[in-house]
């Protein structure tokens, strides 16, 4: 849990400009919540308010009212963006090679490196 003043510092710090008591007392009227500054914010309070917030920042409020500010980053790159061009399919690289298919007959027998049932 935080304080209020603390939600807001927070929440500027996660680039939604200068978040001030009265913007969260703000946020708290529209998501019909009774808030005062002696309140402390938890997890369930904080997420209602951050649900108000346009644009939507990356965080949830378990994440502003816990212990450890600011959240950890992860350290696994994000994944490439993929576009699509009509539903269904997908866009890749474009210097991927096409192999052709085989139009012979389908092969009998095992295949190489495979073992034989006992």
């Amino acid at each position: 849990m935080v304080s209020m003043q603390e939600f807001a510092r927070r929440i500027s710090t996660l680039g939604a400009g200068a978040f001030t008591s009265d913007d969260v007392v703000d946020l708290a009227i529209t998501a019909d919540v009774r808030i005062s500054d002696d309140l402390d914010i938890d997890a369930d309070l904080a997420q209602r308010l951050l649900d108000r917030v346009s644009p939507a920042l990356p965080v949830t409020g378990a994440q502003v009212t816990a212990a450890q500010w600011p959240p950890p980053t992860s350290s696994r790159a994000a994944a490439p963006p993929v576009s699509f061009s009509s539903p269904g399919a997908v866009d890749g690289p474009t210097d991927q090679t096409v192999r052709p298919r085989s139009a012979g007959p389908a092969r009998r027998g095992r295949r190489p490196g495979s073992r034989p049932n006992r």
